[in-house]
């Protein structure tokens, strides 16, 4: 079983399973800053790391595993916590999370940078699970994401079960350039008010 780290109060209403993207792990600074900041708002986040980040902590640099691995992983850490669960994500962890959350019953899903195809290669989609998605889902995406732009999205079919709040100016990490007026750190108020009435609706 993978170590999991907690984050908030043990008798939350809502439990978060939030996953890491493909680089970085579950301690990196923009995985903390989202635990911490639903945390402060009541919820309890529980943050793991998929089997190939644990070899990367002992010096070395494999990829990340095949999608079904990733999956099983994800389904493991699930079923070790009570009730019912929100599944959340960076990136690939969010595309996990949607390709698993009909079929764990999860109440919701919040991915952070969806990663729509891969940089510079707009026809190699990840969209096909996307388009029967039953489970409600938000997804927080930088207008600058080169993993998929308003204008690529806007020609997708998606699930109607599928929100996408988009961050003025922000990358694939939703920071946004100085000139555009806007902050991260605003960017992460705006996405956790929208998260928050997002799961209140659920």
């Amino acid at each position: 079983m993978t170590p999991l780290l907690f984050d908030g109060p043990d008798d939350a209403a809502t439990t978060m399973v939030l996953a890491h993207g493909a680089g970085a792990g579950m301690e990196h600074e923009g995985m903390t800053t989202l635990a911490h900041a639903f945390a402060e708002r009541g919820v309890r986040v529980v943050r793991f790391e998929f089997t190939y980040m644990h070899a990367r902590r002992e010096g070395r640099r494999p990829g990340p595993d095949r999608m079904p691995k990733l999956q099983a992983c994800f389904r493991e850490v699930i079923a070790s916590l009570q009730g019912p669960v929100v599944l959340a994500g960076r990136s690939m962890g969010g595309r996990v999370a949607t390709m698993i959350a009909d079929e764990v019953e999860a109440r919701a899903v919040i991915a952070f940078g969806y990663p729509f195809h891969p940089p510079k290669k707009p026809d190699n989609l990840r969209t096909a699970h996307l388009e029967n998605l039953r489970t409600k889902t938000l997804i927080v995406q930088g207008e600058r994401d080169a993993f998929g732009t308003p204008p690529e999205v806007a020609g997708y079919n998606l699930s109607e079960q599928i929100e996408v709040l988009w961050l003025a100016d922000g990358d694939h990490s939703l920071k946004p350039r100085k000139k555009s007026g806007f902050t991260l750190e605003q960017h992460i108020v705006t996405a956790l008010d929208r998260a928050m009435a997002f799961l209140s609706e659920r």
